[in-house]
Parts: structure tokens; sequence; C-alpha cells
């Protein structure tokens, strides 16, 4: 039976065309890129041009682009390397709907002794910007808000932020692991100091990420060692991993815009076929504001992970929040940040898209999820 695969927010099928990149660095080509050889060098050479590809997609200078393990490393190496370079700054300001790898390190940060703000955000999961505002003191080292939520798709007005911020001489990183190749993104445009990536969301392996650190900002390396990424990352490159990257960063350059109109009408489709098929659902987040690709649903009165065993079933993978998190029985705390009803909050699913998605794939979802609602609504206690 095909599967359906409608989790794309937290990981996506990696691109024939970068398995075929990576394929000769697990085999022929396995020469230390560090090494002075030509069997060496012409590795580093790769490594080079797909840096180059990562920095073309957010229109970068390739000097400004380390790559790391994964966009938790990214967020980590960020956040780190501000306090690091201004120690006498312990203030941090985040949000409360960040994905772990900053959520989470900040209130290690808080439990550590660092003074960490985590800015609200209303029901329909938008910030507050004069709370943002008001909330930066001459003690803030760095602010750190994602452009897109990874659960609901909401877009953070990301140059807004910037210009508030930067008006203040503090510095900005933002978690774009949901935004690149989904939506255009142009730093030369946008007055950020560094930028997360992770090359399992767009096609690329797992395993690789990038930190976009912009030209002049002041940098701390987070891993301490050898001489790799100009000193600013330690650690052999993970060579094969970053030539598929490079690959699906020149893919999602060319598919950019189809895909985003593509995959929006896919998910419009679904998302009006499941309010209208299913009494007492409802869209969390803004319906404007956010990516293209990604729904998040509540269907009142079920649990969603009876939802999503039962999808499962039928071969059908969805989500109810970020990967990350998982196997834990808490409702997602994006959610309970927007203040989500408790009948509605724990019926949650994600819906995430990509290019490789069809019309046939919305239709077998749009046929199988309003029975499997009320089969469940049936049979729960407080069904309707």
């Amino acid at each position: 039976m095909k599967v359906i695969y409608l989790d794309n927010n937290a990981t996506t099928k990696v691109a024939d065309e970068a398995v075929e990149a990576m394929l000769p660095y697990h085999g022929s080509l396995y020469g230390n890129p560090s090494s002075m050889h030509t069997f060496g060098g012409q590795v580093h050479a790769k490594i080079e041009h797909a840096r180059e590809a990562v920095a073309k997609l957010i229109n970068a200078d390739p000097s400004e682009m380390i790559f790391t393990s994964c966009g938790t490393e990214s967020d980590n190496t960020a956040i780190m390397s501000a306090l690091q370079s201004d120690p006498e700054k312990k203030h941090v300001i985040t949000t409360r709907v960040e994905h772990p790898a900053v959520l989470n390190f900040c209130k290690t940060l808080a439990r550590r002794g660092y003074d960490v703000t985590f800015l609200p955000v209303d029901k329909s999961g938008r910030l507050d910007l004069d709370e943002l505002s008001s909330a930066i003191t001459d003690n803030t080292a760095v602010v750190s808000i994602m452009y897109a939520n990874n659960e609901t798709g909401v877009i953070f007005p990301v140059k807004e932020i910037a210009e508030i911020v930067k008006s203040r001489g503090i510095l900005l990183h933002t978690d774009a692991v949901q935004a690149v190749s989904k939506i255009p993104l142009d730093v030369k445009k946008l007055p950020v100091d560094m930028i997360s990536v992770s090359g399992h969301k767009i096609h690329a392996a797992k395993g690789v990420g990038a930190l976009y650190v912009r030209k002049g900002t002041r940098f701390s390396p987070y891993l301490i060692g050898g001489h790799q990424e100009k000193s600013r990352r330690a650690g052999t490159e993970n060579v094969a991993s970053i030539a598929g990257f490079g690959k699906a960063c020149e893919l999602a350059e060319q598919y950019l815009r189809e895909e985003h109109a593509k995959t929006r009408l896919l998910r419009d489709r679904l998302e009006q076929g499941l309010l209208q098929s299913c009494p007492d659902a409802r869209i969390n987040g803004d319906r404007e504001n956010r990516l293209p690709n990604t729904t998040n649903i509540s269907f009142e009165y079920v649990e969603g992970e009876a939802i999503l065993l039962r999808l499962n079933e039928d071969n059908i993978c969805a989500s109810s929040g970020s990967a990350c998190t998982s196997g834990s029985l808490e409702p997602s705390h994006v959610l309970r940040a927007m203040g989500v009803p408790f009948t509605a909050i724990h019926g949650s699913i994600r819906f995430s898209l990509s290019r490789y998605n069809t019309d046939e794939d919305i239709d077998i979802v749009l046929d199988r999820v309003p029975k499997i609602i009320k089969e469940l609504r049936e049979l729960s206690p407080y069904g309707r």
C-alpha cells in the first residue's frame, strides 16, 4: 500500500538527485577534506561548491555559511555565541512557541543563572511587537525568534522584529529551519545576524545543517577542536550529507515558486474539505501569515494520538506536533501558549506537505479522516 506522507515539517523525503550527489562520498571519494593532497582537496572543493548553493538559496555570501550537524546545533551555537561574545550581558529574549532546540536550550540557560524572557503570543500565534520592544534592556545579549512555527506554520514578522532589535544594538538570531525553501528568504533585505537552516527539512539527508553568520558579527565557536569551517566549527565535515545538502538547495531554488503554489493549493483543498466534513473542527494559527504547506487542525472531543494511530493503519503519516516532542503525553506547548481550548488541544493534527504530494493523496485523506473522526467520537466519553 502506498505511503501518503503528510509529515514534511518533521522530515522530508531525500530527493533522488541529493542521494546521487552523496553516493561518491560514501565510496570512492573518501579523502579527508582537510588533507593537503589532491585526493582530499577534491573533496574539499565539493564542500565549497555546496556552501555556494546553500548561500545562494538565502542570497548570502558563501563565507557567511557554517556547516553544522543539524538545526539544533545551529540554534544552540548562535545563542551561545552571542552570550560568549558579550559575557557581561546575561539576558536572552525568545518566545513561548519556539522549537525545543531554542526553547529548551533557553530554559537550561535560565537554570544556569541567565535571565530569559519568554514572550507570549495571541490566540492566532502572533507576537506583540510592543512587548518585544519593552522586553529589551541594556543587559540583553541576544533575541532569538523563529521565522516560521513548525507546528502551526505561522510566519513571524522577522523584518519588523529585526528593525526593533537592531535599533537597540542587539544581536538577532532566527530559527528559519521551517521557512527556508518554503518561502523566499533574502538576507540582503533582512537585517538578521544569524540564521539556522536544516538539511532534512528541504529534501536533504538528516545530520547536516548550516548557520548563517552575517559578516562583521562577533562569533564564538561552540565546538572547539580543529580548524574546520575556518575555525568556526570543529570536527571533520560530513561530506556526503553536505554534498546532498548543496544539491537539495539547488533544487529548492529551482522549485521554490512552483512548490509554493502547488502545496498551497493542496493544503487549502485538504483544509477546506476537512472543515466541511468534520463538525467541531478548527484551524489553529494565523490563516493568512503562514507557510503554504502547513495546516494544524483540532478535531474537538477526540485524542490526536488515536487519530494518528488510525491514520497509520491506512499508511497515512501526519503528526500531533513537533517530531522532537513525539512520545510525550503533554499537550503541545505551542497550542497551550495560544490558549487553544482543552476540548481541542488534545485533538490537534498537523498536516505538512511537500512538492512530492499529489491530488490523489489529498483525496484519500479526505475520504478517511471524516470516517475516523466520526468513529472515534462515537467511542469517546466526550463525544458529541
